[in-house]
């Protein structure tokens, strides 16, 4: 569990990390996957590298409260840079491996960035393009050279070249003493952009004090200790991920594995069978469509034993939320049910040794909470933002209340105002947006609360629910004023909808762009017999349509009928973080999909009634 005494002798997340290089230093604070092997790095080595790292940085010139920006997918590297960053009194950014160069360059210029470390010839490639336009930046480190033999530049720097830099110059700590020791509790310590869904990515400046006040209640948010595990597969560049893998870690002691790719995650999710997961619920939704895709191939005698294992284990769900009295044979059902059928489902999808289970950063729908419930899997959702230096509510352990994103956590104050937004005060708040004061104005008032611009009900038992964007409640033509978020969520829920966008503010009536889940729907296409050749033409298909439409009725028969989808249309482009539709957390951005299907939401109002 958590050593909070440590913790709490640190005044900065630099200083609690090379106490813990010490106190832990045997232990095994890392692991990689390199060449389909897995590799251990113990707490002494990840100093180690730290501090050559840190040497090296500073031999290129990085000082205190400069900007050191990291450009890469997650690998021990990226943790070396960022604390060793935080070490020197620089502040370390995590710039979106899915960026364009026209992304990566606003970045750049919008942070005053010094320095940056780039994974491979593909990123530095990106900056190369763009260097010219930010004239901050001095130097660039390349951790991966591979295919960069005959390639020189007086501006470019290897990262085994940095290691050697950082070596020769110092391989003690007691060098850095000076500058961790100077570091303030109000410095910032990193940057964190927003999503940019409503605009321009803004530079949310954290400092030493907000990630310390995360830390100290890391006992409430994530309660592991060592010997637990994680995978670290979500971008680094999150504040979530930031959290978890960089920062938490440091009060836990649990083991950070990194996953070998992006690609590879779900794979390398099964083969750690990490204790700990924290995933958006795109990822929990993926989970769900693979059991459903896979048990619509299984034989006769699975799909009898997984549906009667469904009807025990959401039962005995209902029964353990509402509190109900179970009889002993319904709890020995509920037993077999998870023991023999769902054990198989767990490891199929690597959470057979999953004891810590939060979901966060978007909304989720209950219905899949419950899935997983019933499954044996106990998924607590929170709620949190870049601006509160990640979570800020948490549902407890053993008081799960699906819906509800759970009570504020320790320190954190928690009101709804007058308008329906939620307000959230306390010592994880961020500083304030780079260079933007009338922003944080905006954001923060005279009284220090934080506008989340989310809208919400806080019920008697103090659980929050999140309701929608506060920018996002559609009025339609009728003046009924609709959140459509929940209806979003249930039309994700299905193992054929990727994604979806409510329309109809100021319209007669709702409507819907809809993003297929291009493997689930697929594999429908082919048990049916119909033809497709690439995503647009499984789109196109007559019998795809009526699929959704069918799983659009079915979720509308939950609503009254002015909050029902009276038509819908499927977005026949498969998008990827790097088309602009997309945030790089998948989000999809509403004013950017209005925009670039206009004519899609055109005809469903030009000839409505589809459904």
């Amino acid at each position: 569990m958590t050593d909070q005494p440590a913790a709490a002798k640190a005044r900065t997340p630099a200083e609690l990390f090379w106490r813990r290089t010490d106190e832990w230093s045997t232990r095994v604070a890392l692991r990689e996957k390199r060449l389909g092997r897995w590799r251990s790095i113990t707490w002494r080595d990840y100093g180690l590298a730290a501090t050559w790292t840190a040497h090296g940085l500073r031999e290129l010139g990085l000082a205190r409260g400069d900007v050191c920006s990291i450009l890469a997918d997650n690998r021990p590297e990226w943790l070396y840079c960022d604390l060793a960053a935080l070490s020197l009194g620089a502040i370390g950014n995590g710039i979106y491996t899915t960026s364009s160069p026209q992304q990566v360059a606003y970045v750049l210029r919008d942070s005053d960035t010094r320095i940056i470390v780039v994974e491979n010839d593909e990123q530095l490639d990106k900056v190369l393009e763009v260097r010219t336009a930010c004239p901050r930046l001095e130097r660039i480190v390349v951790i991966d050279t591979d295919g960069l033999r005959d390639f020189a530049d007086p501006q470019v720097v290897g990262f085994a070249e940095l290691l050697t830099r950082g070596r020769a110059r110092l391989n003690r700590l007691d060098d850095l003493r000076a500058e961790i020791d100077a570091a303030g509790e109000n410095d910032t310590a990193i940057l964190v952009y927003t999503s940019g869904t409503t605009g321009p990515p803004k530079a949310a400046s954290i400092g030493n004090s907000s990630i310390m006040a995360q830390i100290a209640r890391a006992h409430v948010i994530m309660p592991l200790g060592p010997g637990d595990e994680t995978l670290s597969f979500l971008p680094l560049c999150h504040i979530a991920e930031r959290m978890g893998s960089v920062f938490n870690p440091l009060a836990c002691g649990s083991t950070v594995n990194f996953a070998e790719s992006p690609e590879t995650a779900m794979a390398d999710l099964r083969e750690v069978a990490p204790t700990g997961v924290f995933a958006p619920p795109r990822v929990w939704e993926r989970m769900y469509s693979a059991v459903t895709l896979a048990m619509n191939d299984a034989l006769p005698i699975a799909q009898w034993a997984y549906r009667w294992a469904g009807r025990v284990g959401a039962a005995d769900a209902r029964a353990r939320l509402t509190a109900e009295p179970r009889p002993l044979a319904k709890r020995g059902a509920a037993w077999l049910a998870r023991a023999i059928v769902f054990k198989h489902v767990r490891q199929s999808l690597g959470l057979d040794r999953v004891r810590w289970a939060v979901t966060g950063a978007a909304p989720i729908a209950p219905e899949l909470l419950h899935w997983f419930l019933a499954l044996g899997v106990d998924i607590r959702e929170a709620y949190g933002q870049t601006e509160t230096t990640g979570l800020a509510t948490i549902n407890p352990l053993g008081a799960n209340r699906p819906g509800t994103c759970g009570p504020a956590a320790p320190g954190v104050e928690l009101r709804i105002d007058a308008t329906g937004e939620i307000l959230i005060r306390g010592p994880v708040l961020f500083a304030g947006y780079r260079g933007k004061p009338e922003a944080t104005a905006a954001a923060i008032d005279a009284d220090g609360w934080l506008h989340t611009g989310d809208v919400g009900e806080i019920d008697a038992a103090g659980y929050l629910r999140i309701t929608d964007r506060l920018k996002d409640i559609l009025i339609t033509a009728g003046g009924k004023n609709i959140a459509p978020t929940e209806l979003e969520n249930r039309l994700k829920a299905s193992p054929y909808i990727a994604d979806a966008v409510v329309i109809g503010d100021r319209r007669p009536f709702l409507t819907s762009l809809i993003m297929i889940d291009h493997d689930t729907v697929a594999a429908f296409a082919q048990d049916e017999a119909v033809p497709f050749t690439n995503y647009a033409s499984l789109c196109a298909a007559a019998a795809v349509r009526d699929l959704i439409a069918g799983e659009v009725a079915r979720v509308n028969r939950d609503f009254a009928r002015v909050e029902q989808i009276k038509d819908f249309r499927l977005i026949d482009v498969l998008l990827t973080p790097e088309d602009e539709e997309l945030t790089p957390t998948m989000k999809l951005k509403r004013r950017v999909i209005a925009e670039k299907f206009a004519p899609l939401i055109a005809a469903m109002y030009g000839a409505p009634g589809a459904l």
